[in-house]
């Protein structure tokens, strides 16, 4: 199956599902293919997947590549929907150990709308990449950040394929990883300690996988995502589906 973008015409005809490639080489291939798109305006490209999928890393990976690139250059930003939670009393409002709080109250999407995607989308000069300090709970009002008018904006982050966000993306990741094998990995990330954000929850296996699951059955994100990719090595990456975007 050929990976179409919203015009119709394929963008990544070489991505053939179940074929393993080595992650620096898919990485090349997947700027090559971004890169001419929409040039003159900015490229607004999420990367969902579940917590602990590698995001982040995917996409700080993805920007250092496409930097990289030899020709004419585009400004790379990134942006991490993790820069845009909550304050504490609406993220635990359901409780704890509540899926359904996991789900729909870990993040601010106003905020990270009028902060982010609003400016970006309208062609704003600058926008603002943050708003809320995790460690301090303090909702921030930084100062802006310029972009260029052809900017590729990298954005990672959990939910990114839900109804309100889906139509910002002009192309989209999703991470397909294995719940035991992102469990593993948050183990390694935050540690046991006070401020993993284990700590404290009545249920995490509950909080977290149950999120998730309604996310997926509200959303379907791997469907909604033009490309999905098993991130579950750390030195390849598979291609699973495409779908058309838009």
């Amino acid at each position: 199956m050929e990976l179409q973008h919203a015009d119709s015409r394929p963008i990544a005809p070489h991505f053939r599902p179940g074929k393993p490639l080595a992650r620096a080489a898919f990485l090349s291939e997947l700027a090559a293919v971004l890169l001419p798109l929409r040039t003159d305006s900015r490229l607004l490209v999420a990367v969902d997947g579940v917590d602990g999928a590698g995001k982040t890393t995917f996409a700080d990976d993805l920007a250092r590549v496409i930097r990289g690139v030899d020709g004419p250059q585009r400004q790379v930003l990134r942006v991490t929907l993790d820069a845009f939670h909550n304050v504490r009393s609406v993220r635990y409002r359901r409780g704890r150990g509540s899926p359904e709080g996991f789900w729909r109250d870990s993040y601010n999407l106003e905020q990270f709308m009028e902060y982010v995607l609003a400016p970006l989308a309208s062609g704003a000069a600058e926008f603002r990449d943050r708003g809320h300090d995790l460690p301090t709970d303090a909702v921030l009002d930084p100062e802006p950040v310029m972009a260029a008018k052809d900017a590729v904006v990298l954005i990672d982050g959990l939910f990114l394929h839900r109804e309100e966000l889906r139509d910002f993306w002009d192309f989209s990741v999703f991470l397909d990883v294995p719940f035991d094998v992102t469990a593993a990995r948050m183990a390694v990330r935050d540690g046991p300690g006070p401020g993993s954000r284990q700590a404290g929850a009545v249920s995490p296996h509950e909080r977290y996988v149950g999120g998730q699951q309604l996310y997926f059955a509200a959303a379907d994100p791997a469907a909604r995502a033009d490309l999905v990719l098993d991130n579950s090595r750390a030195t390849t990456l598979r291609v699973i589906n495409g779908s058309d975007a838009g």
